[in-house]
This record gives C-alpha cells, sequence and structure tokens, in this order.
C-alpha cells in the first residue's frame, strides 16, 4: 500500500491557511520524510521542506551533495541545492521575498544559530510554532503505514529469536548486543531504530541502561529491548525479559506481576476512553502487588517514522483514545542492585476502535 503524500501536503496546507500563515518551514528530517518520501539525515547542513501558502508552492531545499537522492525519492520535485559555501537563509530569502510577515515553524527543531540567520533576512516576521498541526496530523497511523510498522515488528521478532540461542554464559552484554545489530541488518532492516539496550543481572534495573563488558552469568536476568527501522522508514520497538540458567521464586514472582500488569494494559486499550486509562490498569496490577515503588516512568509511547512519538500513555494524559493511535504498553519492575523486568508490546486502534496487537513474541518467561 503506497502512501499518499498528496494528501498529507493538502491536510497540512488547509491546516496552515486556518491558522493565516503566510509560509512554513519544516527542518526536522523525520517530518520532511513523513510529508516528501525523502529520508535524510543532513547533519549540520541546511534542509527544508518550505510551505509558501501565498502562492501553493512547495519547495525542498537540500544539501548539493543530496539532490539526486532527492530528486529519485521525494515527492516534491521542486528541488533547491545548496553547495557548503552558500548560505541557505539567503537563498531562502530569494525564495520567500521580503514582504512575507508570518512564518510557521518546529520551535523545538529550530536552533538559536537558525533563529539568528532568519532574524537577520527577516526582520519582520513573526514566528508560530508548527509541531502541534503536524503531531496533530501524524498522530494517527493509517493501514498503509501500519504494513510498515508490522514489516518492523517482524523482523525484530526474527533477530530475537535467532539472537537469544546465542546466549551463554560469559558472554557479555556487549557481544550479544553486537550479534543482535548483525541479524538486523542480515533480516533486512536499515539498522536499528534505537541503541540496543542489552542488560544482564543487576543491571536490568535500568529501564535505559548502556550495554558493557558485564558478562553473563547463571541466574542472571536478561533484559533486552530493542527495534529496528525499515528500509521504507518505520520503527519498531519491543522488550522482552529472560532469565539465564536458574530461576529464582522470587524472578518468577516479579516476571509474573509484570506479565499480568502488561496485559491489564493491553486490555484496557479500546478508542473511546482516556489514554490514561492504559497507564493506570498496568501500574495498578503492580502496585497491588507491593511493587509500585519500583515502577516509576510512564507505560508507553507512540512511535512510527520515529521511535518516541505522540501519545504519550502516562496516568495524567486525558486524550481520549481513537482510531488510528499506534503505540507501546511497557510495564517493569526495577528493583535497585537486583535487577529488573519489563514486557513490551506494540498496540494499534483499528478502525472498530478495538486493540491490534503487532507483537507476537512470546511472553511467557524463558530459560536460557
Amino acid at each position: 500500500m503506497a502512501i499518499n503524500y498528496n494528501t498529507r501536503l493538502k491536510k497540512l496546507q488547509d491546516s496552515l491557511i486556518k491558522s493565516n500563515a503566510e509560509a512554513a518551514m519544516i527542518t526536522s528530517p523525520a517530518n520532511i520524510f513523513y510529508f516528501t518520501g525523502f529520508n535524510s539525515d543532513p547533519h549540520e547542513r541546511f534542509m527544508a521542506l518550505i510551505i509558501d501558502c501565498r502562492t501553493d508552492e512547495f519547495i525542498l531545499f537540500v544539501p548539493a551533495l543530496d539532490e539526486e537522492i532527492a530528486a529519485n525519492e521525494s515527492y516534491i520535485q521542486t528541488i533547491i541545492p545548496i553547495s557548503d559555501e552558500e548560505d541557505p537563509f539567503t537563498k531562502l530569502k530569494e525564495k520567500l521575498g521580503e514582504d512575507v510577515t508570518r512564518i510557521e515553524l518546529e520551535m523545538k527543531s529550530v536552533t538559536m544559530f537558525q533563529h539568528k540567520q532568519l532574524s537577520s533576512v527577516f526582520p519582520n516576521v513573526t514566528y508560530h510554532d508548527l509541531q502541534p498541526i503536524i503531531n496533530e496530523q501524524r498522530l494517527k497511523k493509517s493501514r498503509s503505514e501500519l504494513v510498515y510498522m508490522q514489516k518492523a515488528v517482524d523482523i525484530i521478532e526474527k533477530v530475537l529469536a535467532a539472537g537469544i540461542k546465542k546466549v551463554k554464559i560469559g558472554m557479555t552484554e556487549n557481544e550479544l548486543t553486537a550479534e543482535l545489530e548483525y541479524l538486523m541488518k542480515k533480516f533486512g532492516a536499515a539498522g536499528p531504530s534505537f541503541s540496543t539496550i542489552v542488560l544482564s543481572g543487576e543491571k536490568a534495573a535500568l529501564p535505559h541502561g548502556t550495554p558493557g563488558e558485564r558478562k553473563f552469568q547463571n541466574g542472571d536476568f536478561l533484559l533486552i529491548d530493542f527495534g529496528v527501522i525499515t528500509k521504507e522508514g518505520y520503527c519498531s520497538d519491543i522488550t522482552r525479559t529472560f532469565i539465564i540458567g536458574e530461576v529464582s521464586e522470587k524472578q518468577k514472582e516479579i516476571y509474573n506481576i509484570v506479565l499480568q500488569s502488561n496485559q491489564a494494559g493491553i486490555k484496557a486499550v479500546k478508542a473511546g476512553v482516556p489514554l490514561k486509562t492504559f497507564d493506570i490498569e498496568a501500574r495498578n496490577v503492580i502496585q497491588e502487588n507491593g511493587y509500585g515503588d519500583y515502577f516509576n516512568n510512564r507505560v508507553g509511547h507512540g512511535l512510527g517514522i520515529e521511535v518516541h512519538e505522540e501519545p504519550s500513555i502516562h496516568e495524567n494524559n486525558e486524550l481520549i483514545a481513537e482510531s488510528g493511535l499506534l503505540f507501546t504498553i511497557e510495564p517493569g519492575i526495577y528493583i535497585p542492585d537486583y535487577g529488573g523486568i519489563r514486557i513490551e508490546d506494540e498496540v494499534y486502534i483499528n478502525e472498530d476502535g478495538e486493540a491490534e496487537i503487532l507483537t507476537s513474541f512470546s511472553r511467557e518467561l524463558q530459560i536460557l
């Protein structure tokens, strides 16, 4: 199923006209990709999608070295290359003219340097935040996007199934991380969607810890949190926790509480209720079992082109769930100096307002 970029751009343009914008500048690579199909990290160079509402023009400014790729990949075919010796803001002024007075841009993406350059070429312009308009548009995932999301999930679950077969006593976290990231490429991913997390033993108590030289030992927790980005530009994110060798009764107890929490959160997912409901239902299971102090983060986050998107699934989010939302449910228990468990799945609210679970890797406790 192909992505309809024309529909996306038209919807954005309609929103801009309603907000009385004369022009908009999008500089976030993820947002540029969403609206054009061109996926690139310009690093320190200038890249922007410009919408001129006065002339109904869409223009893509790219570093000159990316011009050919942009021409092949971008739905927008009006492309202005900028070589390293050129001033992009002067070229931007040449295109928009001097009489523009209002520009919408992503406040979180524009740097102080860029703002200073914009102010020097457009001294009479007022700037307004474009991010809420884009967030609202990107919030709902279409069926065509879901196909790419499912592909990302399928690849990472294949990686996980093959990767855990390589686990053995004495292996380091870094060694397993390398194996997993090799398998990502082998099974067709563009690469990891974020830095792979492999944590063993007491380090599994660090929700976002970093793999190191710690060697796997008998009785260790083994927490693996990772994902891939597909060649189509969509991300996956899954966590499973294993036990290496022998498992204790306390480990079984904690694991089962997290599993019950994960299932309670997923079971609560449907359209028409506040998003906080999913967090609260999952959190209640952990609190009622006496481990509430060991689960201090939200239960989930949206994902798609980026691994962290809207919506945020936390206990104070009053936003009403609706069809098209895609997010994680990932409760955990993290006990300092002992270890931790997290079970993370991806859930989509379909056209009927019901939960579709993209992840299928077993949630039952596995001893490696």
